[in-house]
């Protein structure tokens, strides 16, 4: 059992010292997460081109097994904002079959990942690349809410950001001015009633108030129940029809889901570690996601991740343990049954406004600017071509060029600062140059020595090990203490040194080999060819034996 500890359940290691007390707060703390994650479930439902009550369905089904079998003690699953403009891609494209089957396959991949012990490489995603799509989404989500937000009377919106743009000005002059005035109530009050309340969410409070005004005014205002019929009650389980042309079609978009919802529930885990002094199971978080997909999708729901905002409130209010999370989807589920119908009322505008807010909230706008102003030129680079890809094409095109180009100026900047130097023996220089130069050692007359800084990869072998030949010398010492690592590339170059030597009649002598390019050595029998002897532990040695073979 010990062995599958990496993926055990958080839940079951918090069960051990659990208390009433702990369950009241956990209790409170789910019921008000609930509250929070109602408006923001229909409006992501919306935005992303599903049902009000999909989002719903995806808060109580991936919200209760995220929490259930996931690794972190406070982490909130359910629909979050990254989702929307993928989402709404993959249905204008293959339609919600199309999405129910890229949902599932993406819960197979987070499980396989998590089984595979994935989890802790997603820290190698850069923080340009998480900033620059981060903010691309944002940008995706805002310019989605135009229509509703204006009330442009206009047919449906493209997909694609080029399209919704031309779209927009072409409808501009068909904006509908109730529906902007109740937009904009909706957005002041998001903004500003956190100074009134913390524990009451600004968005509930904006849906109350222009629910209320438009339906007593009766305002030429669009609300859901004009556009989508609202089911209330349970979810129920449909197997999609599996075809392999259509899963052959849809891995591409699985891949984006499970990548994208890794990143974010792990992200979402970090920042709620801080907050409480814990640690979260990153390879049975993914896991606990992985089966929440899987269920959302055979329940309606849509993709899910943990939600960073929602964990925070659920870290806020006291919660500390999954029963939090599974309390919230228990309550969302009761919402679900009794009050549903009364989401018809909810004005368009009114949830086109949370979305903007969510979109400002999220898009990590400062981080961005701040990059732009301190980072080094080539991670600006990719912080903006990743912006850039995320919104005119597809976030699947961003992480993929972005991280390419991310290693290759990784790869640059390792060989840049890789460098050989020269030795210089003590007894050339003069009194005052070995006051300047009290480490110096003695040199034996027969001896060369050159020092590597830097990792022998392929960007930079060729350029350590270009040695000069002078006549007298029959000993080459190469001091690696410098050297981490080392790629077979870096090997062949050290062979052909090697070689060279040998035609020169020198002897190669290797001081303070590192652990990592000792295996590599040892592995391709380099170590037999250069001889054990020659394999000194550190520079003094090295020079003492380089003394005995003098001529």
């Amino acid at each position: 059992m010990d062995a599958f500890k990496y993926i055990k359940p958080k839940l079951f290691s918090t069960l051990k010292d659990y208390s009433g007390a702990q369950f009241a707060k956990d209790l409170v703390a789910g019921i008000i997460v609930a509250i929070i994650a109602l408006p923001l479930s229909i409006a992501l439902a919306i935005a992303s081109g599903v049902n009000p009550e999909q989002g719903l369905y995806t808060a109580v089904v991936a919200g209760f097994f995220i929490s259930f079998l996931g690794g972190s003690r406070v982490q909130i699953g359910g629909p979050t904002a990254a989702f929307v403009v993928i989402i709404y891609g993959i249905i204008a494209q293959y339609g919600m079959a199309g999405l129910t089957i890229a949902t599932f396959l993406a819960g197979i991949m987070m499980i396989v990942m998590g089984l595979l012990r994935f989890g802790d490489l997603i820290k190698f995603i850069p923080k340009t690349i998480t900033v620059g799509f981060t903010l691309g989404i944002a940008v995706g989500i805002f310019v989605g809410q135009i229509k509703d937000f204006l009330g442009l009377d206009m047919g449906a919106v493209p997909a694609e950001f080029v399209e919704k743009m031309v779209a927009y000005a072409q409808h501009l002059n068909t904006i509908n001015w109730p529906t902007l005035l109740i937009g904009m109530i909706a957005l002041l009050i998001q903004i500003f009633w956190p100074r009134v309340s913390q524990k009451i969410p600004g968005s509930l409070v904006a849906i109350i108030v222009t629910t209320a005004l438009v339906g007593f005014g009766h305002m030429s205002v669009k609300t859901i129940g004009d556009l989508y019929t609202i089911k209330a009650g349970l979810p129920s389980f449909t197997m999609p029809e599996l075809s392999f042309g259509l899963i052959r079609q849809m891995i591409s978009p699985a891949f984006t889901i499970a990548i994208l919802a890794s990143i974010e529930s792990l992200l979402s885990c970090v920042v709620s570690d801080g907050m409480i002094g814990s640690h979260h199971r990153s390879n049975a978080e993914l896991v606990g996601q992985g089966v929440g997909n899987m269920m959302s999708a055979l329940f309606g729901g849509i993709p899910a991740t943990g939600a960073i905002a929602r964990t925070a409130a659920n870290v806020k209010n006291g919660g500390r343990t999954p029963i939090a999370g599974m309390t919230h989807a228990v309550t969302l589920l009761l919402i679900l049954l009794f009050l549903m119908p009364y989401a018809s009322l909810i004005p368009m505008s009114c949830l086109a406004s949370i979305l903007i807010m969510v979109a400002y909230n999220m898009s990590g706008w400062r981080t961005f600017v701040h990059m732009l102003k301190k980072a080094p030129k080539s991670d600006i680079a990719v912080l903006v071509i990743t912006l850039v890809l995320t919104v005119f094409f597809d976030l699947v095109v961003a992480i993929e060029f972005g991280m390419v180009l991310a290693a290759f100026l990784f790869l640059k900047r390792m060989s840049d600062v890789a460098a050989v130097r020269q030795w210089v023996d003590k007894d050339s220089l003069d009194d005052a140059e070995l006051s300047e130069n009290t480490d110096l050692k003695h040199v034996p007359s027969n001896t060369v020595v050159y020092e590597i800084f830097g990792s022998l990869f392929f960007g930079a072998a060729n350029d350590f090990l270009n040695f000069t030949h002078e006549e007298g010398k029959n000993v080459l010492i190469l001091r690696m203490r410098n050297v981490p690592a080392m790629d077979i590339s870096g090997l062949e170059a050290l062979e052909e040194t090697l070689e060279i030597c040998k035609k020169r009649g020198m002897t190669l002598i290797l001081s303070h080999v590192n652990k990592q390019p000792y295996r590599v050595m040892e592995k391709a029998g380099f170590i037999e060819k250069v001889g054990q002897e020659n394999l000194c532990e550190n520079i003094d040695a090295s020079l003492k034996r380089a003394a005995t073979l003098a001529k």
